[in-house]
């Protein structure tokens, strides 16, 4: 969950306070939870709200971390060319709309399935697969960009 909830937020800080919010929210709310279903999907769904709510409470106001801030504890260990993917990678994945970045990050990152994306995300299956494809493309198209120019820039 803190995984899903860093891409999300793009900052450690409101990653752990999203992820305690969500716990402390299934906590007190264990009741509604149906056995027979797993209990990861239900827990990823109370997230995934929870981001929602607080996107429309700040009306798009909060503030993205930087692929600088999240490549520091790994700058020592890391070449230059590296961090550079990653912060284009981190870019291109931002620009995506907070659809598809869900979807994306849901099914890749957290390899949930199609089905679990759909209870979790409250979109049909089928509007899942639409949205990771238009996601993959975007990213395929923007990296591709990313890339093309990098080389540019080089050769000069």
């Amino acid at each position: 969950m803190r995984r899903y909830a860093r891409a999300l937020c793009g900052d450690f800080s409101e990653a752990d306070d999203l992820v305690q919010e969500c716990l402390a929210r299934a906590v007190s709310r264990r009741k509604l939870w149906i056995g027979h279903r797993g209990i990861r999907p239900w827990l990823f769904t109370i997230l995934h709200n929870i981001f929602v709510n607080g996107l429309r409470r700040q009306a798009n106001s909060r503030v993205v971390g930087t692929a600088e801030y999240h490549a520091q504890s790994i700058a020592s260990e890391q070449d230059a060319d590296l961090l550079c993917a990653l912060s284009d990678f981190e870019k291109a994945i931002q620009q995506l709309s907070a659809d598809q970045r869900e979807v994306l990050l849901l099914v890749g990152l957290e390899q949930m399935s199609y089905k679990e994306t759909s209870k979790i995300t409250g979109a049909p299956v089928g509007t899942v697969m639409s949205r990771l494809s238009r996601a993959r493309e975007q990213l395929r198209k923007s990296l591709d960009g990313e890339i093309k120019l990098a080389n540019i820039k080089r050769v000069k």
